[in-house]
C-alpha cells in the first residue's frame, strides 16, 4: 500500500473509533434513537447532494426499494442499537463487540448466500465467538452504567444486523455504486428513524457538547468516513480496506481512555485480541488463503458496505 493509503486506513479508524466516544456524549443526553436519527440526518445532507453532483440520482431511484431496504438493517436499526449500548458500555468495550460484525458477516454469507467456509474460516468463527464470550464472562469490569447486559445483547444484534445488510447489499445491489447505496441508505434511516426520534426528544435544553459530539458524529463519523472508505476500497480492495476493523477499537479505547477516564481492564484487553484474531481468520486476512486472495479483490471495487 502506498503511505497515504495507509494514513487514509489510520484516519478511517480514528474517526470510527470516536464515533463510539460521541455516542457516549450524546446519546445519555438525547437518547439513542434521537443520536441515530441526527447522525444519518446530517449523513445524507453532505452525501446526497455529493451524489448528485456526480451525477449519480437517477441510479439512486431506479434502486430506490433496495437501498431503504438497506437503509433500516445497515444504519437505522444498529446506529439507534449501539447508541442504546453505549448508554451502559465504556467506548471501548462497545467498539470491541462492534468488532464482530465481519464474523456475522461471514456466517450470514455462508447461510444465506451459499459462500464456502474454509475450515481455517470456521476455526476463525469459532475463536472469535470465544472471544465474545470472554467479554462478556468479564463484564463487570467494563460496564460504564447500569443495564450492561441488554446493551452487550442489543450490540450483538446491531453487528448482526450489519452482517445481513451485507449479504442483502451483494445480492441485490451487486452493480450499484457505492455511493448510491451510501447515500440512499442514509436518506432512507433519516425518513424512518426522523418520526420516532420527534416523538422522544428531551424536553430540556441540549448542552453545545452534546450538539457538537452529534455533529461530529454526522460529519465526520459517517459522511467523512463513508467517502474515505469507499476510496480505500478503490484504491487498496475490500480485502486490504477490512484491516480497519482491527484498528477501530484501539482508536475507541484511547478515545475512551483520554477523553471520558474510562478503564482499560485485562479481561478486556484479553478478550479484544481473541475477538480480532478470530475475525482475522473468518474474513481470510490471514491464512493460507490471504496472499492469494487479497490481488484478486483489490482488482475489483466494494460491491456492498
Amino acid at each position: 500500500m502506498r503511505l497515504r493509503d495507509v494514513a487514509e486506513l489510520f484516519v478511517l479508524a480514528a474517526l470510527w473509533g470516536g464515533s463510539f466516544l460521541f455516542m457516549r456524549i450524546a446519546a445519555p443526553a438525547l437518547g439513542a434513537v434521537p443520536v441515530a436519527a441526527a447522525r444519518v440526518t446530517i449523513a445524507a445532507l453532505l452525501l446526497v447532494p455529493l451524489l448528485a453532483l456526480r451525477g449519480g440520482m437517477g441510479e439512486l431511484r431506479a434502486r430506490a426499494g433496495a437501498v431503504a431496504v438497506v437503509g433500516v438493517i445497515n444504519s437505522a436499526l444498529p446506529f439507534a442499537l449501539i447508541a442504546y449500548a453505549t448508554l451502559s458500555l465504556t467506548a471501548g468495550f462497545a467498539s470491541i463487540l462492534n468488532a464482530t460484525s465481519p464474523l456475522w458477516g461471514a456466517l450470514v454469507a455462508h447461510l444465506w448466500l451459499r459462500e464456502r467456509l474454509a475450515r481455517i474460516r470456521v476455526v476463525g468463527l469459532a475463536v472469535g465467538f470465544a472471544g465474545v464470550a470472554l467479554l462478556v464472562w468479564g463484564k463487570a469490569s467494563v460496564r460504564a452504567g447500569g443495564g450492561g447486559g441488554l446493551a452487550m445483547v442489543a450490540l450483538l444484534l446491531a453487528t448482526l444486523s450489519y452482517g445481513v445488510a451485507a449479504s442483502y447489499t451483494k445480492r441485490h445491489l451487486g452493480s450499484t455504486s457505492p455511493l448510491a447505496v451510501a447515500a440512499g441508505s442514509q436518506l432512507a434511516a433519516a425518513l424512518v428513524l426522523l418520526p420516532l426520534a420527534a416523538a422522544s426528544w428531551p424536553r430540556g435544553a441540549v448542552s453545545l457538547p452534546v450538539w457538537a459530539s452529534v455533529l461530529a458524529l454526522g460529519v465526520a463519523c459517517t459522511g467523512i468516513a463513508y467517502t474515505l472508505y469507499f476510496r480505500l476500497i478503490q484504491n487498496i480492495g475490500p480485502a486490504r480496506a477490512i484491516a480497519v476493523t482491527f484498528l477501530v477499537p484501539a482508536f475507541a479505547t484511547a478515545w475512551g481512555w483520554l477523553f471520558l477516564g474510562e478503564a482499560v481492564t485485562g479481561p478486556m484487553i484479553l478478550g479484544g485480541v481473541v475477538v480480532l484474531g478470530g475475525t482475522a481468520l473468518a474474513t481470510g486476512l490471514v491464512g493460507p488463503r490471504a496472499a492469494t486472495a487479497a490481488p484478486r479483490a483489490s482488482g475489483r471495487a466494494a460491491r456492498a458496505q
